[in-house]
């Protein structure tokens, strides 16, 4: 079964130097999606360390639950986040909502 459009939660604005925590979940869709996030379009990284883009931020995403969590966010994590759930029948795409840091 194809996911439904994702619930997507992003925070509006957050602090320099705070956490914040992105959540993107569906549960129509079988077998049980998997997560993918996208800041301004570009896909992030399951690992911010092996990431290719020199990106200094600290985040782990986990593509089995959808959640993002920055530990500390900086100015260059502002932008348009989206998340995309993806199983073998196909994908659905949430609506990209802005994060102010």
């Amino acid at each position: 079964v194809k996911p439904m459009t994702p619930r997507c939660s992003v925070p509006k604005a957050v602090p320099v130097g705070k956490s914040a925590s992105l959540h993107c979940h569906e549960n129509e869709g079988f077998p049980k999606s998997t997560y993918s996030w996208y800041r301004n379009s570009e896909p992030l990284s399951p690992d911010a360390k092996s990431s290719t883009k020199p990106h200094n931020s600290s985040y782990t995403l986990n593509p089995t639950t959808g959640t993002l969590v920055f530990h500390a966010v900086h100015k260059g994590d502002t932008g348009r986040y989206s998340c995309i759930a993806t199983n073998d029948a196909g994908f659905a795409k949430c609506e990209e909502q802005e994060m102010e840091v």
